[in-house]
């Protein structure tokens, strides 16, 4: 790897870049790729919250959500990662400003933000 100075210059360099000019916000397909890539890597090392557990903390949970918590089915079910079978996901990863509008739904509010 060539280096043409050393990492303290480097990183001082990176400090110094964002001075005097507007930081611009992350795009939301960004920010949707990667909260994506977060619930997945967390489903992987650990089960997720059920959405039962999850409204009675208090959080918000999307039309799809909320039909899985009221549905017939058991705990393991609902504790599934569900919005990586949802178009909102598909559409929030692939465009800005995508036309999704749901409370509750995640991908509305990395696009809001």
């Amino acid at each position: 790897m060539n280096r043409d100075f050393p990492d303290e210059e480097f990183f001082q360099a990176v400090a110094e870049g964002g001075k005097g000019s507007e930081a611009l916000p992350a795009p939301s397909s960004l920010k949707a790729r990667i909260y994506s890539a977060l619930v997945s890597r967390q489903a992987e090392t650990s089960p997720l919250m059920s959405f039962t557990e999850l409204k009675a903390c208090g959080q918000e949970l999307c039309v799809f959500e909320e039909l899985v918590r009221i549905a017939p089915v058991g705990e393991t079910a609902k504790s599934l990662n569900i919005c990586r079978v949802c178009h909102a996901r598909i559409l929030a990863e692939r465009t800005e400003n995508p036309p999704i509008f749901w409370n509750g739904c995640p991908y509305v509010q990395l696009k809001n933000s």
